[in-house]
């Protein structure tokens, strides 16, 4: 695309937080054109929010530190700008949107930057309401926002910005609490409002594959705060720079790469709608997926947990469960998908006695479910909650992972030596004598697992366990999960993460309006059409590159390159 005037420039820029011994960016030269539409990707801690925090206006207004070189946005420097009037050229959805809730209802969280500009009350409706329209949250308005869901509250955060009339609208981790349907959708919505506005989009995303579901025009990749690639996503992804970085790749490269196939600029591998095959690239991937073992399912243990035509409803709502039955099998490891509100934390929480007015049965083995206490519960099931900062209590990380033990009497030794082996699997141990306060939100989100995986206890129920993970720690997460889990610990995770799903769970359940429509693997439901349109779920490109490649069983392709990838990765 021909590029437009500059409105982002750093220049020889670095920034040391005033907390921290070590300078967060280094010597950062980047230049983003008015129109672009550019990714920022990085592992956890590469420095991502913080160059995001530096374009809004919240470094240095907020977080105070050492600035060194520029930053000028829209030709002004930004340190000579207030904060309020970078937020006219910048619009930003933060990652946290609970941090950036301000209304008491949807519509005046809406409307805030419109009150703010004194704009007269007709025009402020009619936009508030085209822009709650655009976003699918009309229905919404009168709610207030700590009762949403988190894809609720992504679509909120982006109609505040679309009131707006910014100049560069920045995204971080827009995809983070959104099904998969409903992010697809967000990534059209995001690339539609660029195009009739002609506002600069940045987004910073570590879900690669997702994002480039549009067209984007550059990938800047960080590293250990420093820039390590800028460039077209064609160039990046015949690179092998993504995985030298701790980041994804498109599961179709991935597979591509398994069957021998050499990704080069030239086949457009930005998408999996624009790579180029040749007829004997076709044949390849083919017979590779044909040398592809298959393995048998592992038989099916005791009965650990059994629900059977559970109801139930929040108050003066219509039923969130509806006739609910469900065997939990000992030692499973397990997804629950769904679009956001289908009842997918409802069930979470029902089961741990978090929510009691419910009907039906629930056994936890040979126990009544329905006649125990919560602390007798979380004595044996451990949730761990989507949203961190509703778990957090503590100042401290080794404090906060360390209250469950000390809960339960543990001498001073044994929880160090516990909380410490803990910290090391989730990537915690050289944040040891941090606050919570300093992490990120993927950070903290490790912290919450940590404190939960730390009691051992029977089943473990995570919402959302990657959220905000890179793939290096979403790896060494989910490993030490399968570890744990191949003891006979079973694992129940609830997730809009379809690659999650792919590569971890052996069985999922499908949920739509408080029912289960699918109990199958997860290649087979990924691969069903019906079932991903009814459940807002999205097929994987795996499911595309079998159709492309002529492969008559999509599923069992899936399932192969599962295998395949476990045993190439273990």
């Amino acid at each position: 695309m021909e590029r437009g005037e500059p409105i982002i420039e750093f220049r020889d820029f670095s920034f040391q937080y005033n907390a921290q011994m070590e300078p967060t960016l280094y010597n950062i030269d980047l230049t983003i054109h008015k129109g672009e539409k550019v990714l920022v990707a990085g592992p956890s801690g590469c420095g991502k929010s913080t160059l995001v925090n530096c374009i809004n206006g919240l470094i240095p207004f907020s977080y105070k530190g050492e600035i060194k070189g520029s930053l000028k946005i829209n030709g002004k420097e930004s340190s000579s700008q207030s904060i309020s009037a970078i937020s006219n050229t910048v619009g930003t959805v933060l990652q946290d949107s609970d941090a950036q809730f301000i209304g008491m209802t949807v519509l005046e969280d809406i409307a805030f930057a419109l009150e703010n500009e004194c704009v007269v009350k007709e025009e402020m409706v009619e936009r508030v309401h085209r822009a709650a329209e655009i976003v699918d949250i009309s229905d919404h308005l009168g709610y207030a926002p700590t009762d949403l869901s988190g894809g609720q509250k992504q679509r909120t955060g982006i109609a505040g910005i679309l009131v707006d009339d910014v100049e560069v609208m920045l995204f971080d981790e827009p995809l983070a609490n959104l099904d998969p349907a409903t992010g697809k959708t967000a990534m059209e919505l995001i690339d539609d409002v660029a195009v009739k506005t002609g506002a600069t989009v940045i987004v910073v995303e570590h879900r690669i594959e997702d994002v480039l579901h549009i067209e984007m025009d550059r990938i800047i990749l960080m590293e250990n705060g420093r820039i390590v690639f800028d460039g077209t996503p064609d160039a990046l992804l015949s690179s092998n720079l993504l995985i030298e970085g701790g980041i994804r790749e498109p599961l179709y490269i991935t597979a591509l790469k398994y069957a021998g196939i050499e990704i080069t600029e030239d086949r457009l591998p930005h998408s999996i709608r624009s790579v180029v095959l040749t007829d004997a690239d076709k044949a390849q991937v083919r017979k590779w997926h044909e040398s592809t073992p298959t393995i048998k399912p592992e038989p099916k243990t005791d009965t650990i947990l059994d629900i059977k035509n559970l109801e139930f409803a929040y108050e003066d709502k219509p039923p969130t469960l509806k006739g609910v039955d469900l065997e939990v099998h000992r030692g499973e490891l397990m997804a629950i998908v769904g679009r956001n509100g289908a009842g997918k934390s409802t069930l979470a929480k029902v089961i741990c006695r978090f929510e009691k007015d419910c009907t039906g049965s629930m056994m936890l083995m040979d126990d009544d479910l329905m006649k125990l206490s919560i602390k007798e519960c979380a004595d044996r099931v451990g949730y761990v909650m989507q949203n961190p900062n509703q778990m957090i209590s503590k100042t401290m990380i080794f404090d906060e992972i360390a209250l469950g033990l000390k809960l339960r009497g543990l001498d001073e030794a044994d929880i160090k030596e516990k909380v410490e082996s803990v910290m090391k699997i989730c990537g915690l141990y050289e944040f040891r004598n941090w606050p919570i306060s300093a992490l990120s939100y993927g950070q903290k989100k490790r912290v919450t697992i940590a404190s939960i995986l730390a009691l051992d206890p029977d089943i473990i129920i995570l919402d959302e366990p990657t959220a905000g993970q890179d793939f290096r720690h979403y790896t060494d997460i989910m490993e030490f999960l399968k570890d744990i889990n191949s003891r006979g610990i079973t694992i129940i995770m609830i997730t809009h993460d379809m690659h999650l799903m792919l590569e971890y769970a052996e069985r999922a359940l499908v949920f739509t309006d408080g029912q289960i429509i699918a109990d199958d693997t997860s290649a087979a439901i990924l691969t069903s059409p019906d079932i991903v349109r009814k459940a807002s779920l999205k097929e994987t490109s795996l499911y595309h590159l079998a159709l492309m490649c002529g492969i008559d069983e999509p599923s069992e392709f899936v399932q192969h390159f599962i295998n395949y990838d476990r045993e190439v990765r273990s």
